[in-house]
């Protein structure tokens, strides 16, 4: 059994940020349970870009208020709190932050913890040495 807070990861290497955002990896690869699960915030006033080419991942929105965009269809999506979007198509998408957005982000297969998106939103696949 795991059991972890969000105040024994702060500042850690579990403890992710960007200029848009920070998340806090609960639990990674290395726990080997097949997905990782994120507390994450995006930054009010923000935009994030992101395509997810190797991985599925599910976010439900638990605070703030924010706008999601299929940029592949241009279909845009209210996020508040209770909302939940999967990027099973691999999806491009924008984020768009218009208060501090508090999401629970999970990811299939999972994070190891050292990705950052690239220059076109992508998180490499990085798996863990077994």
């Amino acid at each position: 059994m795991i059991v972890r807070t969000l105040d024994e990861i702060t500042g850690t290497e579990r403890d992710v940020e960007a200029p848009t955002w920070r998340s806090r990896r609960l639990v990674l690869a290395k726990e080997k349970v097949g997905f990782s699960l994120h507390d994450t915030v995006l930054y009010a006033g923000t935009e994030t870009r992101m395509w997810y080419a190797n991985h599925i991942e599910a976010v439900y929105c638990i605070g703030g208020q924010g706008e999601l965009v299929n940029e592949e269809t241009g279909e845009k999506h209210r996020l508040e709190p209770g909302t939940m979007y999967l990027l099973d198509g691999h999806e491009h998408h924008v984020v768009r932050a218009h208060t501090d957005l508090r999401t629970v982000c999970v990811f299939n297969p999972p994070v190891t913890g050292r990705e950052v998106h690239d220059e076109n939103g992508v998180y490499p696949l990085i798996t863990e040495e077994t």
